[in-house]
């Protein structure tokens, strides 16, 4: 089993970053594979050009960043996490490229994330968190995918590098959330 996750802050060992390996620290005590991939930019949106669904390839048709190797990985991987810091009341830009041209993909392709393991994870100052978290999150339900859930929404609060850390309730949602996906990578991959 493999879980691959995506860390959408420019800030590449930031406090999304530190959440996330927080939940992977618990998969990874359950014997299951992980991997942290950085959503450097540039990452360009979808252009709506429906190549994917002309081809039906798997592969967005704009290959100049890392989004097709992306979403090489999301299809080899049991579970998906989805890391982003919290801007203006939502994630960032490289996430949500990452998001519409991996959905439009899948979609186009039969949907090829269904029934795999999808978690959101997302770091904020203060407010918007909520609606980053359902930003994520949409993307895993309209792919079908399946969302552990956990102690409480899976986000954690810190405004410097390092701060989440210190926010003892958001890193143990994280926890729990990552000891909540293995329990179901287990129950339904086995």
């Amino acid at each position: 089993m493999k879980v691959i996750a995506f860390n959408g802050s420019p800030r590449k060992d930031g406090n999304t970053r530190r959440l996330i390996r927080a939940a992977l620290a618990e998969l990874e005590a359950e014997g299951i594979e992980t991997e942290i991939l950085h959503l450097k930019g540039p990452i360009h949106g979808c252009i709506a050009c429906y190549k994917c669904f002309e081809k039906k390839n798997g592969k967005c048709a704009m290959d100049k960043d890392i989004v097709n190797s992306c979403i090489e990985k999301m299809v080899r991987a049991d579970g998906i996490i989805l890391g982003s810091p919290t801007y203006f009341s939502d994630i960032t830009p490289e996430m949500k490229a990452l998001i519409d041209r991996s959905g439009f993909v899948s979609k186009a392709n039969g949907d090829i994330f269904k029934r795999k393991i999808g978690a959101a994870v997302v770091a904020v100052r203060r407010g918007g968190a909520v609606h980053a978290f359902d930003s994520i999150n949409h993307f895993f339900l309209i792919g079908q995918m399946i969302i552990p859930g956990s102690n409480y929404w899976n986000v954690g609060i810190g405004l410097d590098e390092g701060d989440v850390e210190k926010d003892t309730e958001g890193m143990e949602t994280m926890r729990v959330l990552g000891r909540n996906m293995a329990w179901l990578l287990k129950k339904t991959i086995g």
